[in-house]
């Protein structure tokens, strides 16, 4: 027993000797713990998954919005600043006449005005207004007339569907396409001036100085066009 432990005291005295038979013995019990399948194996770990992220974009902004078309619209028609028509043309009689419009809706201040040319009755619509606008004129098949604004309206009652009449302001012109022509007793014959639509009606006797009957033309509206 002295023996051993002198042989202690000899180790633990020297520190190299001492860490020899420490790492002698560790190896020694390292093997024998393997050999009997009692070595402690690495703890395994799953390998971290790429946290998800939640899609915070709005489904409006990945898919492409469809384009907001503004639906087309016909160009307006073209409205004069003077509404007043100053000619009146029927290119199918070759006639282009002037028209008055009197302020007065007397019968002496249309009459007077008949005598330069056709005349717009004050209480009608003008251009570009709703309504109907209200044109009458003289007509003459005397073989000598002293005033060719007596004859302004001759043959307007041949004219038929789809012929044109033109009336032209200062700034700008308005087609009218005749829809109707035809003949009535002047007695209790009335104009409508008020409706709906852009409407001319021209009204002249059927002979000069007779009251018997008026020849009548309806048309409406078709087209204008600026001339300035």
């Amino acid at each position: 027993m002295q023996q051993y432990k002198s042989i202690i005291d000899n180790i633990l005295m020297n520190k190299t000797y001492f860490a020899v038979v420490f790492f002698c013995i560790f190896t020694l019990s390292y093997g024998v713990l393997y050999a009997l399948d009692f070595y402690p194996e690495p703890q395994k770990t799953e390998a971290k998954q790429a946290p998800v992220v939640a899609n915070t974009v709005e489904e409006a902004v990945k898919t492409p919005k469809t384009p907001i078309i503004e639906p087309q619209t016909m160009e307006p028609a073209f409205s004069g600043v003077d509404t007043l028509p100053k000619k009146l043309s029927i290119s199918k009689l070759d006639r282009e006449v002037a028209v008055l419009n009197p302020a007065s809706n007397s019968v002496a201040a249309l009459d007077a005005a008949l005598l330069k040319g056709v005349i717009r009755h004050p209480d009608s619509a003008a251009l570009g207004e709703d309504g109907n606008m209200f044109i009458l004129g003289h007509s003459s098949y005397l073989p000598t007339v002293h005033n060719r604004n007596f004859q302004a309206l001759n043959g307007v009652q041949n004219l038929k569907w789809g012929d044109t009449i033109v009336l032209s302001s200062d700034d700008a012109e308005y087609t009218y396409r005749v829809e109707k022509t035809y003949k009535v007793k002047a007695t209790g014959f009335t104009v409508p001036i008020a409706g709906k639509g852009k409407t001319l009606t021209l009204v002249t006797c059927n002979s000069f100085a007779t009251t018997d009957d008026r020849y009548v033309v309806e048309a409406t509206l078709v087209s204008t066009k600026a001339l300035i």
